[in-house]
């Protein structure tokens, strides 16, 4: 039994490591959900009020959605390489192609979250229902009282309606309703023709084989994997080394001590294999071998820029 459970634990690992990109947009689009959730139990409030409805509807839609935007190109490491490149050496190497799937990348990452919300507000329909509520024309439903106008129509998301015309609200909010599910449907529709396009033309115009980029997928996962668990241990040991200095000595646990004694830390990297290994990066070759990222090109003793086609940007 253990051997069992010991063996799918692996077999789940391998493929959570093999599909981060996918399980991440999806805790990303699982958490918006619930966020939106709370969002409309908690915090939305319709004013019920002409001009007020219109604004406050679309601002419980779009607001939001901005600011999970603009969290997800802050959160991509994408962005500060692209940052980096531009402040340490521009874009006058990158061709069109190259600068439209950086940019492509960030926003599409960034995007995951915002369409997520604005589709959940459309199928959920109370923020539609309170924007677009006023615009209602009285005289489309049948047998509406006369005399009402747009400051009644803003109420009908709310209780508080003349004795008159409450039994229109069912069917003012249906049609409604019926409206932003009918543009949240037509969006994601939207969306999962997109993401198929670009998945098309990524694979079609890419030089590389399937299996070859499927490797490099691998092989930046674990650069990435690999240089972020050695700089926190280098830097672990390097602190410790510098504490010692300055007190005599250094308390550590069980486990630092094994790490001090198994590396050796006697240097620090200069700046300018930092920046070297900083930026963005276009898959190019030199002398007809690859060269996966700006790592493996220092590495590699390779200066300059290489031959190569740009279909896709490091992680």
């Amino acid at each position: 039994m253990a051997a069992f459970i010991a063996e799918n634990f692996r077999f789940l690992s391998l493929f959570f490591k093999s599909k981060d990109v996918m399980i991440f947009n999806g805790l990303v689009a699982l958490g918006t959900v619930g966020s939106q959730e709370l969002f409309s139990v908690v915090a939305f409030h319709c004013p019920c009020s002409p001009a007020r409805n219109y604004i406050y509807g679309l601002a419980a839609i779009g607001v939001p959605a901005l600011a999970l935007f603009v969290i997800g190109i802050i959160w991509n490491h994408h962005t500060w390489n692209l940052v980096a490149e531009c402040h340490k050496r521009g874009t006058k190497n990158f061709s069109a192609a190259a600068n439209f799937l950086i940019f492509g990348s960030v926003m599409g990452r960034a995007a995951v979250a915002p369409v997520t919300w604005s589709v959940i507000s459309l199928l959920r329909g109370e923020a539609y229902v309170c924007a677009l509520s006023e615009f209602i024309d009285p005289t489309s439903l049948n047998n509406f009282p006369p005399g009402y106008g747009a400051d009644t129509m803003a109420r009908f998301p709310c209780d508080d309606l003349p004795g008159n015309v409450t039994r229109f609200k069912n069917e003012v909010i249906r049609r409604l309703k019926y409206e932003s599910q009918l543009f949240g449907w037509m969006l994601i529709g939207a969306v999962a023709v997109l993401v198929f396009i670009t998945k098309c033309l990524k694979h079609c115009c890419s030089p590389l084989s399937y299996r070859q980029e499927a490797y490099w997928d691998q092989y930046r996962s674990s650069e990435i994997r690999l240089f972020q668990r050695t700089a926190e241990i280098h830097a672990k040991i390097m602190a410790a080394n510098n504490v010692k200095n300055f007190f005599g000595f250094v308390h550590l646990d069980k486990e630092e001590q094994e790490q001090v004694q198994q590396f050796v830390v006697t240097n620090v990297q200069p700046r300018p294999q930092w920046d070297a290994i900083t930026g963005v990066y276009i898959y190019r070759e030199n002398n007809g071998f690859p060269l996966y990222s700006r790592l493996h090109k220092w590495a590699k003793n390779v200066t300059g820029n290489s031959l190569g086609h740009s279909i896709n940007m490091q992680n």
